[in-house]
């Protein structure tokens, strides 16, 4: 496998942007600028505030993620990933065509950055894309019953004819995602639902539900 990198931020529509940079956590950085006032709520001691600190910032040159894509010359994206501290919806915004089989996102509840679009926004973007949601896992300290961020994974919609299109053109490379995933259960239920026989697979276990 070819390693690419693309050399620019991705967004919903081509501009620069600001990109707060924070040197005491090393590699953090995000689109958009933390907000102190939501630090207690991801249980962030006061001794810890400073490693959140923006130390410096950068214009960035944005571009859409179907844009990119496009100019390499890459036709199909099967997985996609995206932690970006905040920007996943914009991101997300410039998918264009592409719809991949599986979509692994982080969602935040309690955001910690200030101006980030509420986790419902994203979740309700990605259903009109028709995708549904099959996992969540917290991520990081919080004090609220429910988790700051979440780890959200997301495939096409399997009940509606456009879902059940993607996943049987795609059906070697969605089985081998949702197994890497350990969606076995569901797997099996989905395929069940698109009448398609694989023997092996029936014959797994999925220990999540044991």
């Amino acid at each position: 496998l070819k390693e690419i990198t693309i050399n620019k931020g991705l967004w919903s529509k081509k501009e620069r942007k600001k990109l707060y940079i924070l040197d005491n956590r090393v590699g953090s950085s995000s689109m958009y600028e933390p907000n102190e006032d939501m630090f207690e709520l991801h249980n962030i001691k006061k001794k810890k505030i400073k490693d959140f600190k923006v130390t410096r910032e950068i214009e960035v040159e944005c571009d859409t993620l179907t844009n990119q894509l496009s100019e390499l010359k890459i036709k199909n994206l099967e997985y996609l990933k995206i932690d970006t501290q905040g920007a996943e919806l914009e991101i997300l915004k410039g998918i264009g065509n592409y719809r991949p089989l599986l979509i692994k996102i982080e969602a935040h509840i309690f955001s910690m950055y200030k101006g980030v679009p509420g986790w419902e926004k994203l979740i309700n973007y990605l259903y009109d894309l028709n995708y549904v949601l099959i996992d969540t896992k917290a991520i990081g300290d919080h004090i609220t019953r429910v988790p700051a961020e979440a780890e959200m994974i997301f495939i096409p919609n399997f009940s509606s004819e456009i879902g059940k299109n993607i996943i049987n053109n795609n059906r070697e490379k969605f089985i081998s995602l949702m197994l890497i995933f350990g969606q076995i259960k569901l797997l099996q239920n989905i395929m069940s639902r698109l009448k398609i026989k694989n023997e092996e697979l029936e014959k797994l276990e999925d220990f999540y539900f044991n």
